[in-house]
């Protein structure tokens, strides 16, 4: 995959590009992604890319010339996205449609915005939430991140299994060792090695978590009636008391 980003601060991208993930995916060949300079394209006699709006007002609009020249120099083929507060929210949905394409090409608006005009040129209009940002450089590292953790190979397919907001629902709970922290213990059933009785206990969690923390996407959920059961149990002990009567296989540390 192929992602190209147009910025007036490619800096910002030096820690982005040479860490984690993103590094070992650029190393294997599984992304190539291209920092763009949209100050590299000005036609301006003064160089400058961004002008006070037409008819006055605050703050300074990106000029629409520099940025349809780098379009169309580095983003042919490619499916255009500007970030910007009019756009769809950002969701792991959308992550997984963009990662199913060959490339992309992202633009990071700043200041006080873009010439309307870039519009007739971008394939759609992207917003990581319901905030201000200085500039797009960050919703942009947030999109890419998202996708190319998707692509084959980036990460091991069993992290992809059950993350959060696959299908409308956050992840289950994770632990580490020590079995017992402070007086804070991991859940027996996580020890029983009955992997129906786990699943079981994850599936739970995962609704429970969802309803208490994002009722907006338990609304979406259609439950079923196993899911309603689960949901109707007070609490974890009937599972750690089943996974107690099937016997342990693996005791906790100490």
């Amino acid at each position: 995959m192929k992602i190209n980003i147009l910025t007036l601060f490619p800096e910002m991208f030096n820690g982005f590009l040479t860490n984690s993930i993103i590094k070992r995916a650029i190393a294997k060949k599984i992304v190539e992604i291209k920092i763009i300079n949209i100050r590299d394209f000005t036609k301006d006699k003064y160089g400058r890319v961004d002008t006070p709006p037409v008819s006055g007002g605050a703050g300074l609009v990106m000029k629409c010339q520099p940025i349809v020249d780098a379009l169309k120099k580095h983003a042919k083929h490619s499916h255009i996205i500007l970030t910007c507060a009019r756009g769809e929210r950002y969701s792991q949905k959308k992550a997984v449609q963009l990662a199913k394409l060959p490339s992309i090409t992202i633009i990071c608006g700043h200041y006080e915005g873009v010439d309307e005009r870039v519009n007739k040129y971008v394939d759609e209009l992207i917003s990581v939430g319901d905030y201000i940002l200085t500039g797009g450089e960050v919703a942009s590292m947030a999109i890419s991140d998202s996708v190319i953790r998707l692509l084959k190979g980036a990460i091991a397919d069993d992290s992809l299994t059950h993350e959060s907001f696959n299908d409308n629902l956050l992840e289950y709970p994770q632990y580490t060792e020590p079995y017992d922290y402070q007086g804070d213990k991991v859940p027996l059933v996580l020890y029983s090695g009955n992997h129906k009785v786990i699943n079981r206990y994850y599936r739970k969690q995962q609704l429970k978590l969802t309803k208490k923390y994002r009722p907006d996407l338990f609304k979406q959920l259609k439950l079923s009636k196993e899911d309603q059961k689960l949901l109707k149990e007070k609490d974890i002990d009937q599972f750690e008391l089943m996974a107690i009567k099937k016997g342990h296989k693996y005791l906790p540390k100490k």
